[in-house]
């Protein structure tokens, strides 16, 4: 009875003094992650493997999805070189290709050996391999060269140079764009885009790890000057000739959502105006390069921006197409001549991505926010009938990856109180399993209480926001606060996902006293169009109206110091950070701005023109928002970051801002990442968000 009571005593003293452990610094920023599995699907198959250590070194174990029959597909017996099973990627169920650092080697099944493909050289900057023809493209000093399956390489361009920028993204990957080179389905072309920079302004980008610092200039299409010009060149391995597609005039237009026909004869192309409220879906003839026709067009007062390219369906006839054309990003099946045969989804919820197909119930496997803004879940969809149904069953934030044939996914999920969990779901609903279930990293932490809140807007939409309380929390006690935001457009800070805070930089923050709190206004995603262009043209407006709803809740709450709050946000939220310390002074004592955009016309043209127009056309837009001659208006202290070799907000927002402090007599704090970007990461950035914790300490803890 004593030995129990003892014993019962240690163990709840160990976890009351294990749950009173605290985050550090270095764990809230690199993470401390839920434990994971990494599955893959074999193709042409209903097989998928995962990675595992067994005493003679790893293998790739597979399932059977309908049974989880368990089977060894490889050891590391089959690569003597490395004992070492490698990261695979497939080409067909009997071959793979994997690279060992620039070395690109092919295995095959049926004698479990690997050949030397090939090598690129050191450096090359992309590379895009296709699975059907097994050929590879890469870049090489703004030149595309191409590999055949026997590994015998060659050139296809030869006026690449500072300026003529071939096989790579272009646009600024603006557009859904992420690529540069475009196989043909059966490899028997590649596409890929050719953009000429010559007419854009350099732009220096200083490199301080050398004595004297080195100068490399990049071109920046800053708003409403001269942007480059794009074509889409279509290269022929038979006859090693390319043409280009005759997009036409103005030559600084937008090319996006580059897709071959089935049949390689054509390829599609949104082309947009450079005023990006006029785009043409155009279909191209691949060996002339002319216009074929133009399938339909979309307009928009504000814009229009294409970003996901034509999917489509098994019969070869059909396509799907995005658009926002209704509000809200759905999916509709056109014919080859762009007549619509019907919307495949609608309502006032947007589609994510889609996963995968069903081709015998013609069924696309698609993710959406149907079911809420903070989720993210699987639906089949009828592509004939529009009939819907949700495939999985947990509330959360998921990630599905779908086999060849669209009957089974594998659901890798979280939400604020599952940490991980991998689930194998056929998309009938019949089979439900569960591969792998994480235990929760942070069991051992003393975690703050996370509250989701909904506000309403000025005109009645709803706001989602978290309020993360102060550890030990005291209601009698008054907290200091700090609002992170970014606000701005393709992004979303709240989603029902672990840790529930969303960061655990708040939750280290709450734990030293602060209480924090995150809200998505309009203008970020995953919300419709009307509450992403609510911005348009005026841009931090609206976003200071919607975050003002969460400061008056704030300060309603009695446990909330309204007299000492913070603000911190980074790239867009460096921007709104600034504008809310210059342009409603009184509201907050101390904000942290990193890498802020403080002069939209010195942001680039494709982001820059859409949301504001240009400086041109919208002179009191630019007025209003530029932040550069309001530094007189500062009140609070005001930390500004940026990396010295930021390529997207350039160095010259800040300097500009801190030579107006000076002139006005304003005293600006101000610390510079050398050698970094537009953001700090690895291991530095412990040592940036210690810099601004120390700084909201130093300001908001007297």
């Amino acid at each position: 009875m004593n030995k129990y009571i003892i014993g019962l005593t240690a163990m709840f003293g160990t976890v009351i003094f294990a749950q009173n452990k605290e985050l550090t610094m270095n764990e809230a920023v690199l993470g401390i992650r839920a434990e994971g599995k990494y599955y893959q699907w074999l193709p042409e198959s209903d097989q998928f493997y995962e990675k595992v250590k067994t005493g003679y070194g790893n293998a790739l174990v597979a399932y059977d999805a309908s049974n989880l029959k368990v089977d060894t597909l490889l050891t590391s017996k089959s690569f003597k070189e490395t004992n070492n099973v490698p990261n695979l990627s497939w080409f067909n169920k009997n071959e793979a290709y994997y690279n060992d650092a620039n070395s690109y080697k092919w295995f095959k099944f049926s004698d479990k050996k690997s050949t030397n493909w090939f090598e690129c050289p050191e450096n090359f900057e992309t590379i895009e391999i296709d699975g059907k023809s097994k050929q590879a493209a890469y870049v090489v000093d703004n030149n595309l060269f191409l590999v055949d399956a026997n590994g015998k390489t060659s050139q296809i361009t030869k006026d690449g140079k500072y300026g003529i920028v071939n096989g790579k993204t272009v646009h600024r990957e603006e557009f859904g764009i992420h690529k540069g080179i475009f196989f043909s389905p059966n490899g028997n072309f590649l596409a890929f885009y050719r953009m000429d920079e010559t007419m854009v302004e350099d732009y220096p980008i200083l490199d301080w790890s050398a004595v004297p610092a080195v100068n490399k200039n990049i071109k920046y299409p800053f708003a409403g000057r001269t942007i480059h010009q794009v074509k889409i060149g279509v290269y022929n391995p038979k006859t090693k000739q390319t043409i280009f597609l005759q997009t036409g005039e103005p030559k600084d237009q937008y090319l996006t959502c580059v897709t071959w026909s089935p049949d390689e004869k054509s390829i599609y192309v949104a082309v947009l105006n450079r005023d990006q409220n006029h785009m043409k879906l155009n279909q191209y003839d691949a060996n002339s390069g002319k216009l074929i026709q133009t399938l339909f067009e979309e307009k928009d007062a504000k814009y229009v921006e294409p970003q996901n390219e034509l999917h489509f369906l098994p019969n070869g006839k059909e396509f799907v197409w995005w658009s926002q054309r209704d509000g809200f990003m759905h999916l509709y099946r056109y014919d080859l001549n762009g007549k619509l045969i019907n919307p495949i989804t609608k309502g006032n919820w947007l589609v994510n991505e889609i996963v995968g197909q069903n081709e015998k119930k013609k069924e696309l496997l698609i993710t959406s926010t149907k079911d809420g803004a903070m989720e993210k879940h699987l639906y089949t969809v009828n592509w004939e009938t529009g009939k819907m149904e949700r495939v999985d069953t947990t509330p959360g934030y998921h990630f599905f990856t779908a086999n060849d044939a669209g009957t089974y996914v594998i659901d890798n999920w979280s939400n604020e109180t599952t940490p991980r969990k991998i689930d194998l779901l056929s998309t009938d609903k019949k089979i439900n399993k569960n591969l792998f279930t994480a235990e929760n990293p942070l069991a051992d932490y003393q975690m703050p209480k996370v509250e989701n809140v909904t506000l309403k807007a000025d005109d009645g939409t709803d706001l989602y926001g978290k309020l993360i309380y102060p550890t030990n929390f005291n209601s009698a006690k008054k907290y200091p606060v700090i609002v992170y935001l970014y606000n701005g457009p393709h992004a979303q800070l709240n989603l029902n996902r672990f840790p529930a805070s969303g960061n655990l930089w708040y939750d280290y923050m709450a734990q030293n006293g602060y209480v924090v709190w995150v809200m998505d206004g309009r203008g970020s995603s995953n919300r419709g169009l009307k509450f992403e262009q609510a911005i348009h043209r005026n841009l931090g407006e609206i976003e200071m109206s919607d975050q003002m709803k969460g400061v008056n809740y704030l300060k309603s709450l009695p446990f909330v110091d309204g007299d000492r709050m913070g603000i911190h946000g980074w790239s867009y939220g460096g921007f709104m950070t600034t504008s809310f310390m210059l342009r409603k002074p009184d509201v907050f004592k101390v904000g942290v701005a990193g890498g802020p955009v403080l002069d939209w016309s010195m942001y680039e043209a494709m982001y820059g023109e859409r949301y504001m127009g240009t400086p041109e056309n919208n002179a009191n837009g630019y007025a209003t928002n530029l932040l550069m001659d309001k530094t007189k208006n500062l009140k609070g202290e005001l930390l500004i970051i940026h990396g010295t070799q930021d390529p997207v907000v350039v160095w010259q927002h800040s300097i500009d801002f801190l030579r107006n402090a000076v002139s006005n007599g304003v005293q600006v704090d101000y610390f510079v990442y050398p050698g970094y970007e537009h953001n700090v990461r690895g291991i530095d950035r412990v040592h940036l968000m210690q810099k601004i914790s120390d700084y909201f300490d130093l300001y908001l803890k007297k």
